[in-house]
């Protein structure tokens, strides 16, 4: 189920009840909290290595945001479902492209691609979308 039906569901109301306008403004609201909770993994998953180069907050919050989508292709790459052309594909991006997000870079790839290639790793990675979807549902909604 996509996030928004999911979120509609949650609170009642249908998507249908929403005009189009007010549909894009709720997918770019989870858009931006599903990315949000991303990064707290992220930040969590570095935590050794941003004490290590002795970052401050900001400091990480901007590697994050540089790397965010270059740390999002790995873990796509490291589940095996897909390959470097299989992400391209996917994402009916050149090849070029997603090898310039991984290398770095492309630190700011078009909104469109990477849309794609976060429903990439929501079908990759399932689980995690759902309980984050949860952690927003409970956090947002009394």
């Amino acid at each position: 189920m996509s996030a928004i039906p999911l979120l509609c569901n949650s609170i009642g109301t249908y998507k249908a009840k929403l005009s189009r306008e007010e549909k894009f403004i709720a997918e770019a609201g989870l858009f931006t909290l599903v990315c949000d909770e991303i990064k707290k993994i992220l930040k969590a998953e570095y935590k050794n290595y941003f004490c290590l180069m002795k970052f401050n907050e900001e400091m990480e919050n901007t590697m994050l945001d540089a790397n965010f989508l270059r740390f999002v292709i790995s873990d796509i790459l490291l589940s095996g479902e897909y390959s470097l052309e299989g992400v391209a594909y996917y994402t009916q991006s050149p090849e070029e492209v997603i090898c310039d997000v991984v290398s770095g870079t492309n630190i700011e790839p078009s909104l469109p691609l990477s849309r794609k290639i976060i429903n990439l790793h929501k079908s990759v990675r399932p689980n995690l979308y759902q309980e984050i979807m949860k952690k927003i549902i409970a956090e947002y909604l009394p």
